[in-house]
């Protein structure tokens, strides 16, 4: 069984450009979210998608100069840029990942990773509430085909999984559940506007660590509510 990450990354971003090559700690946001993914158990490859704009240029030499494997594709339609990657590395399931979330939950991840491998299921929901950032996705390549074929609309191609979550009845599914410790939907531990880049830094001065559970990081923010207030009014952008 052949399980890849695809991390899809670009530079612009309306909120906060470049979010995803700014500094953290000692390294950046990308190396975080790499390093994190890496450690993910069953994962037999980690491969950044970013789009073919002269923009994401950095993005590609920053992969080149860290040898991470990189695919370029389109820029709006980010399934196809899913299905174009998975393509050339044939694998039996892709797991989706956003640049934008430094603190993926890697741990969670391998867990839904095991459970997919004995169920054999399309995807894997997730059920519960987790703090929004943490959060990673399993589909089946030939699930991601499917969605590929009849997901024309532009929120199916913005956010690739989206029409496995309003056509159910089209897929087989496990159910991973959350774990007490991390059902924690108030905390906002992704990366989208420059208040979210302040509070993360916090949370990267604390522990300076890329591999720090996210367990100890939603820890520390309901023990410091100072620094988890710092974005916690910031709203999500909709999907339409």
């Amino acid at each position: 069984m052949k399980i890849i990450a695809i991390i899809q990354a670009r530079m612009g971003s309306s909120r906060l450009p470049g979010k995803v090559l700014k500094p953290l700690g000692n390294v950046d946001v990308l190396t975080y979210n790499i390093e994190r993914c890496r450690a993910i158990k069953g994962i037999d490859e980690v491969i950044v998608a970013t789009s073919t704009l002269s923009q994401d240029d950095s993005i590609v030499t920053w992969c080149e100069e860290h040898q991470v494997a990189y695919f370029r594709g389109s820029e709006g339609d980010v399934l196809d840029r899913y299905v174009q990657c998975a393509k050339f590395y044939k694998p039996d399931y892709v797991m989706r990942v956003t640049s934008d979330c430094p603190f993926v939950d890697y741990e969670m991840a391998s867990e839904m990773l095991e459970l997919m491998i004995k169920e054999r299921k399309d995807i894997v929901f997730i059920k519960g509430q987790l703090p929004r950032g943490l959060a990673v996705e399993i589909i089946s390549y030939e699930a991601l085909l499917h969605i590929n074929e009849v997901g024309q609309e532009p929120r199916h191609r913005e956010h690739v999984t989206y029409y496995a979550y309003e056509f159910i009845e089209e897929f087989t599914y496990a159910t991973y559940d959350v774990p007490e410790n991390r059902n924690v939907p108030n905390l906002r531990i992704t990366l989208d506007t420059k208040e979210d880049l302040i509070m993360i830094t916090e949370v990267v001065k604390y522990f300076n660590d890329p591999l720090v559970s996210s367990v100890d990081v939603i820890k520390f923010l309901k023990e410091h509510p100072e620094i988890s207030e710092i974005n916690a009014h910031i709203e999500q952008k909709p999907v339409i």
